[in-house]
């Protein structure tokens, strides 16, 4: 191994979209970190973890479910080529228990409640669900946590990916 040899996550982007639900009168919004470091890693020598930091999820005027989904970007350096590339097959995401609610909530579901049952984001994935009991606002918070297995294959650089959560 060279010393010199190290891939750093620190500009790693976190985006929230909302999407539209019925009735119309039913609003959801979604807030995340803006930006995440998440420090480096020798390349090859196992996996870089952070905490992401808070999701909220405010749904108003909604009786019924809300599903938060993550999907995530491929993480790269320079022109992005295979040596330059982290796949997001390489990120693992578990979003970890409720942080904090308000309002009236039936059920809240975590995608990943503990790191064992981190997923790959590959694909995109279900992060968190709640079940609404009335019109009035409530909210769901959680505290994510992302893997980066870092592979022997990485060129050494700053390497850049975007995790998108949506709410539907």
């Amino acid at each position: 191994m060279h010393p010199s040899r190290r891939l750093t996550l620190a500009a790693l982007t976190l985006v929230s979209s909302g999407m539209g639900i019925a009735p119309a009168s039913a609003a959801l919004n979604i807030t995340v970190p803006t930006a995440k470091d998440l420090g480096s890693r020798q390349v090859g020598t196992g996996t870089l973890t952070a905490a992401l930091g808070t999701v909220t999820v405010t749904s108003t005027n909604l009786v019924g479910t809300w599903t938060t989904s993550v999907s995530s970007t491929n993480c790269t350096t320079g022109a992005g080529g295979s040596q330059q590339t982290v796949l997001n097959s390489n990120l693992s995401y578990w979003s970890g228990p409720v942080t904090a609610t308000t309002g009236l909530l039936s059920v809240t579901t975590p995608g990943q409640a503990t790191a064992a049952n981190a997923v790959t984001l590959s694909t995109t994935r279900t992060a968190f669900s709640a079940v609404t009991l009335n019109v009035l606002q409530s909210t769901v918070s959680w505290n994510p946590t992302l893997i980066v297995n870092v592979p022997s294959s990485v060129v050494a650089g700053m390497y850049t990916c975007t995790v998108t959560h949506s709410v539907a």
